[in-house]
């Protein structure tokens, strides 16, 4: 490595797309802000596929599942976790960052843990209500812990805990609601309800918006982002309705297009809802299949006005219609209250810190 920039910063997280795609949406900031941005991740996971297209210095560490249940690997994982420490801890010493920041994931403890071994400051971001496992094993060295939610400042340090709310990708701010409409093949005015569950998808969702579909399409034009291999081949051709396995490039068009949207409640998709300003249904995954974090971010949303919350568990086909028309006819009172959120300028504020402790 030549001629040594003004400042450096390692990014940092892995492991799903929720612990990605806030540190993409960073990126442009602070190479505006004059930063060589490096990124360290798993070999082989999800994050290394989303940086490739941002034209940055990308290396992979060893790294081992931080489990709170049985699993052999549990055995076998703390070794891997080592063996990423200590590749961190090179990676660190190579590039000589000014400062790294983390989004969580497992792959996210080894590098910031041999940062608070390197003396390198550290800032941490959770997304959640409540922080997950990695980021609790991380906070202790951290410089300051960003997060998401008024509820969370009560339990983290008060010395370190700022609400900055979570980065959101600029561009998606900058659709073209024609452009959705003819990606959708949508000719009339109706309003779009658009529904979204994740890069996954959530089957029980898709499965209720099809039901409901007689009853929606006649005031509706309903575009349904519904996962991969989760399309349903007998309704390729319904008039008003339009799926997608999955969208990248043209999400942006399809959330300009939108009046109104169904969503699970993952941290980042309820963080661009807010940021977009779109009226949602939330239907966060139930305590079954997750530690909870989605159904406390949903009731969060819920309080501060923003979102209505449908329980999974209760989900059927006349609750979901019901809500869908009484979300649509309040409409203006969500966009009201999503407006007067302090959590529009999570970027600009999270870059302001990174500066502030460089400084």
């Amino acid at each position: 490595m030549s001629e040594r920039p003004t400042k450096r910063i390692v990014l940092t997280g892995g492991g799903s797309a929720g612990h990605v795609t806030p540190n993409i949406a960073l990126i442009p900031a602070l190479k505006e802000a004059g930063f060589e941005i490096f990124y360290i991740g798993s070999y082989t996971g999800i994050e290394k596929k989303l940086i490739e297209d941002y034209n940055i210095p990308y290396f992979g560490i060893a790294t081992g599942k931080l489990r709170r249940y049985f699993d052999p690997k549990n055995f076998s994982d703390p070794f891997r976790v080592l063996k990423g420490f200590h590749e961190a801890r090179q990676l660190l010493k190579k590039i000589k960052p000014d400062i790294v920041f983390s989004k969580g994931g497992y792959v996210s403890v080894p590098v910031v843990r041999a940062a608070g071994v390197l003396k390198i400051p550290y800032i941490v971001h959770e997304s959640d209500m409540t922080p997950g496992l990695a980021n609790k094993l991380s906070m202790s060295g951290a410089r300051k812990i960003c997060c998401n939610f008024p509820e969370t400042m009560r339990v983290l340090p008060a010395d370190k805990a700022v609400l900055t709310g979570t980065p959101i990708r600029e561009e998606l701010g900058k659709g073209s609601k024609e452009a959705g409409k003819k990606l959708c093949g949508f000719t009339d005015d109706k309003p779009v309800l658009m529904v979204i569950g994740g890069s996954l998808g959530a089957q029980s969702v898709n499965e209720t918006v099809r039901f409901a579909l007689p009853r929606l399409l006649p005031y509706f034009n309903v575009v349904h982002i519904c996962g991969k291999e989760k399309m349903d081949n007998l309704k390729l051709t319904v008039p008003g309705y339009k799926q997608f396995e999955y969208v990248k490039n043209e999400l942006k068009d399809i959330f300009a297009m939108a009046d109104i949207v169904v969503s699970r409640a993952g941290a980042n998709s309820i963080c661009e809802l807010l940021a977009l300003k779109k009226p949602n249904i939330l239907i966060p995954l139930s305590t079954k299949s997750s530690r909870g974090d989605q159904m406390l971010n949903a009731r969060s949303f819920e309080q501060q006005g923003f979102s209505m919350v449908i329980d999974n568990d209760e989900l059927d086909e006349d609750i979901l219609v019901e809500t869908i028309d009484e979300l649509y006819n309040n409409r203006e009172k969500f966009l009201e209250a999503m407006s007067k959120s302090e959590l529009h300028s999570a970027t600009k504020t999270i870059v302001r810190i990174i500066n502030e402790e460089i400084q």
